[in-house]
Order: C-alpha cells, then structure tokens, then sequence
C-alpha cells in the first residue's frame, strides 16, 4: 500500500460509490475497480461488498480504512512537524464547525489566527452540530467545533458554557408565557432542551407564532416585539436593548448549552491542530 491507495480507500468509505469516487479521484471507474481488486489479492480478502445503492466496507476493509486514515493522519503530522522544525508553522487545519458558532464567533477567530500563522492552510466546512459530528466520525474533517452533548470518547476540549435564556422586546412573567406568542428555531439545539422545560413547568402548549430555520431570523423576528423565544446567549450577548432572563429546571440547575473542540486522539500529534486549539481556548476566555 502507498499513499495514493490510502487516499483511494478514505474517498471509497466517504462516497460509498465507485462512481462518485472515480469522479473525485479523477479516475476512469474501470482503473479503480482494477485498483481495489489488486489490493484484495495483496491481502486475500474482500475489502468491499456490492449493494443496490453503491458498496460496503467488509470487516477486514474497515480496518484497513482505519490503518490508511491514521498513516494519512501521520503523514500530514510529519510534514507538519519538520516545518516547525524549521521555525513555521505550516500546514493544513480542516475544521467542520457548528453553524451558529461560525456565525458569531469562528471569523474573527480565523482572521486573527490566519495573521499569526499565514502558511497554514484552512479548509471549513459549515453545517448543524449533528452534521459536523458526523464530519468527524467519517474523518472528512481534522477537529471539530461542536455544541451540545455528542458521546466522543477520544480528545475534547470544552469551549463554553453558556446559560440559555428567555429573549423577548419587552420583559415577560415566565407563568405569562402561553398567552404570548412563540417564535420557535426547530433547527437549534436549545429547541429540544426548551420543548423538556416547557413540559417541566406548563401545562398547556405553547403559543407558537412562527416557525423559522436560523438563529439570527428569529432574534430579528424578536426584536421587532413579533414574540419571545429561547435562545443560547452566544446569539444575544451584545443584545441589550432585549429582555433577557436566564431559565431553570425545577430542581434550580440552569437550562445551558456547551461549546466543544473535538478530534481524534492522532491528529492532537499535529502542531498545526495543538497550535489552533490553544488560540481558540485563549481567545474564547478573553
């Protein structure tokens, strides 16, 4: 195996699809079935199974799929490292991030990180926290930026810690909340924990006026007094022309929502990925 076939095996597990690997790969479909057949007799196994949508990694082809993203993984490390050697920190950071922490926070943080560390090459990709998690769990992304709770079991750092809060124009008595309308975000990770702790102290449904699929249409939604919603305080911390009051269960905890870095336990050996969590950890306790 060199490092063109790791490469070859990381597209096939993310495609799922010779086709659509052939394409990314720039290579005829035929010259990559003639590819993973030679491998297969190298190892004497099958490495994938055909189904009606595309195919399957076998047992023996996840494991080597693992074995070819962590010698991926070690390369980009050892050429990090012999940059650094050199005295540059050069290289390449893919990082997936959550949409609303990409919204509010990560510009800055990658304006003021691209000018310390200019060789360092950044790749993003921007989606729901579930959809970025799921980046990481494919290795489509070096670290992730994640907000919620994800059961990751290897490297984390948590970023913040943030009260989730009743946000409307004018003050509201929180007993007075169903006789005024709600302007709910579906697509937010506050939206289930509020739905637990409208059941903890209601019992009747809510008021919902407006349904809408962005954290920011929904403060603005809000600020023109349309109705009160929850949100986290990473979107209403500047926010103090708005009523805002900080929610609780019953037992007197604190509804809160937490910002994590995630990444595999590998990819913590590259000086680019230490190097860009301590400035996020740093510019996040600021």
């Amino acid at each position: 195996m060199n490092q063109s076939d790791w490469n070859m095996l990381a597209v096939l597990n993310e495609e799922r699809n010779l086709t659509q690997a052939a394409a990314r790969l720039f290579t005829a479909q035929s010259s990559l079935s003639y590819r993973i057949k030679k491998l297969e007799e190298e190892f004497g196994v099958a490495l994938f199974s055909r189904i009606p949508r595309g195919i399957v990694p076998t047992d023996e082809g996840e494991y080597l799929i693992r074995y070819a993203k962590e010698m991926q993984q070690n390369l980009r490390n050892m050429k990090e490292n012999i940059q650094t050697m050199r005295g540059k920190i050069q290289g390449t950071l893919r990082l997936g991030a959550t949409t609303a922490f990409a919204y509010y926070k990560l510009p800055e943080i990658l304006k003021d990180f691209r000018e310390l560390y200019p060789h360092v090459e950044i790749f993003l990709k921007v989606s729901t926290s579930q959809n970025v998690y799921r980046m990481l769990n494919r290795d489509e992304v070096s670290l992730v930026i994640v907000r919620g709770d994800h059961p990751w079991l290897e490297e984390k750092r948590l970023l913040s810690d943030e009260a989730v809060c009743l946000v409307s124009k004018t003050p509201i008595d929180i007993p007075d909340l169903p006789n005024h309308p709600q302007i709910i975000h579906p697509t937010s990770g506050v939206f289930d924990i509020t739905q637990k702790w409208w059941q903890q102290n209601f019992r009747v449904p809510p008021h919902v006026s407006m349904e809408v699929n962005n954290l920011d249409i929904c403060l603005q939604m809000v600020m023109q007094g349309l109705g009160w919603s929850v949100m986290p305080m990473i979107g209403i911390k500047d926010r103090s022309h708005l009523y805002t009051e900080p929610l609780f269960w019953s037992d007197g905890s604190p509804l809160h929502r937490q910002t994590w870095i995630m990444l595999r336990n590998v990819t913590m050996n590259s000086i680019v990925v230490q190097t860009f969590i301590k400035f996020v950890v740093d510019f996040m306790r600021k």
